[in-house]
């Protein structure tokens, strides 16, 4: 299992275990994770699972994915260097203790 905190944009944390291969979004919506709506249903079609990567965990959560940027833009909440679609990081044993700030609104 992979622990991921999501911290609430009123600062509460909910932290929940994520299988390997999952994304966070999936985790999320999962665990009924409120913040993250996840619409599309990862296929990076709506930015309803924008997420900010902790500054800790820029490093190993990777660089975005092409198209992510363009669909970040169409988003409800501001788009920050750390700014990911939570559909596109991928649960792997590096990212074990992965913590995400989520926006006041998503859509």
């Amino acid at each position: 299992m992979v622990k991921v905190t999501y911290v609430h944009h009123d600062g509460t944390r909910t932290e929940v275990d994520g299988k390997e291969g999952d994304t966070v979004m999936h985790t999320a919506v999962a665990q009924d994770v409120e913040g993250i709506v996840g619409e599309c249903g990862g296929a990076m079609m709506c930015a309803t699972c924008h997420c900010y990567v902790d500054d800790e965990w820029l490093d190993a959560a990777g660089e975005r994915r092409d198209g992510e940027e363009d669909m970040l833009d169409c988003g409800a909440a501001e788009v920050k260097p750390n700014s990911r679609l939570s559909c596109q990081i991928r649960l792997s044993p590096a990212l074990d203790g992965l913590v995400v700030h989520l926006p006041e609104e998503q859509m």
